[in-house]
């Protein structure tokens, strides 16, 4: 895609001005969204990603599109994985409910603006070092294999390098002040608000060391990888409120996603093959990959969700322990 600079100061315009208007929308009024209107929004970021989708088709061709929704949908997905983390950080930071929407807003304001820099850093890598190609693939393969290995395993939040680092330069207050990132007492200080964002930030920044060697598997234009990365996190504040509760009846998601990093992991290492000249080694093309990704999130889904009713109604007839 030989695109102008104006297609990328438009899209990246367009992205800024829903968010600046999402920001205003939180700020004017601090309060824990009700099921309707997340239901709402979701649909209005997941409605503007498919006709964006749709556009690509139109006037890009279905090689583009299809690279897109393909992209799209699996940093989707991982994003809903990671959605259970910042439950933790949260739960960690006791965050009050009626602010978690702007922090959640914020943080993710700072992780697209951070992920826009490891995607072009990433996409110059790969146009000067096809080797790479072989090193991603790896990797997503020992990713998959991680997230099935240790899928069982209680998830707890730790505290990365950059938030240690804040922490330690800036001086930070006990309590929350609001919604308020610095409180002046005696000297300037930082509140745990402001710490929680980064946090936020620097996690899906972490994050994005699966998503985007994940997604560089799928496409190898830069347009399509940012825009599929901004679509993906732009609704993920609303997500966020709306799929609480449901994170923890999605129990086959982590094997899903492990299924669709291994398939991408393969396909890079062969598609890196087949560009060094070994004859056996296929091209996968894109609509095979957007049906693997689509056909094992849906099945991961139904077997989740089928599992957890099974569960339930498990512990309604359960007997009741005889008192002694």
């Amino acid at each position: 895609m030989d695109l102008p600079l104006w297609i990328w100061l438009a899209t990246i315009g367009g992205f800024c001005v829903v968010l600046a208007f999402d920001f205003y929308l939180v700020a004017r009024n601090p309060h824990e969204p009700s099921f309707k209107e997340c239901v709402g929004w979701v649909s209005f970021y997941v409605g503007l990603a498919v006709a964006f989708g749709i556009g690509l088709l139109i006037l890009s061709g279905p090689a583009h599109g299809g690279e897109f929704f393909a992209g799209w949908i699996t940093e989707y997905s991982l994003s809903v994985d990671n959605l259970f983390v910042f439950l933790l950080i949260m739960s960690r930071f006791k965050v009050p409910r009626e602010y978690r929407q702007k922090v959640l807003l914020i943080g993710i304001i700072l992780a697209l603006v951070m992920r826009g820099g490891f995607i072009a850093a990433g996409s110059e890598a790969v146009n000067r070092f096809d080797w790479l190609f072989y090193v991603f693939g790896a990797f997503l393969v020992y990713t998959a294999w991680k997230l099935i290995g240790h899928e069982d395993e209680e998830a707890e939040f730790s505290e990365n390098v950059a938030l240690r680092a804040v922490r330690r330069v800036l001086p930070t207050t006990d309590t929350y002040h609001g919604a308020r990132l610095t409180v002046h007492l005696g000297r300037r200080m930082v509140t745990p608000m402001l710490i929680v964002m980064v946090a936020i930030g620097t996690t899906d920044l972490l994050f994005a060391l699966d998503s985007i060697p994940a997604i560089f598997g799928l496409t190898k234009e830069p347009y399509l990888v940012f825009t599929a990365n901004a679509f993906a996190l732009m609704g993920l504040r609303q997500l966020f409120f709306l799929v609480g509760g449901l994170l923890d009846r999605l129990v086959y998601l982590s094997k899903g996603l492990s299924v669709v990093l291994a398939f991408i992991g393969v396909k890079l290492i062969f598609e890196a093959l087949h560009h060094d000249g070994v004859s056996w080694a296929p091209e996968i093309p894109i609509l095979v990959s957007l049906g693997v990704i689509v056909g094992t999130l849906a099945v991961t889904t139904v077997l989740s969700l089928l599992k957890s009713a099974r569960d339930a109604k498990a512990k309604e007839v359960e007997p009741e322990p005889a008192e002694r």
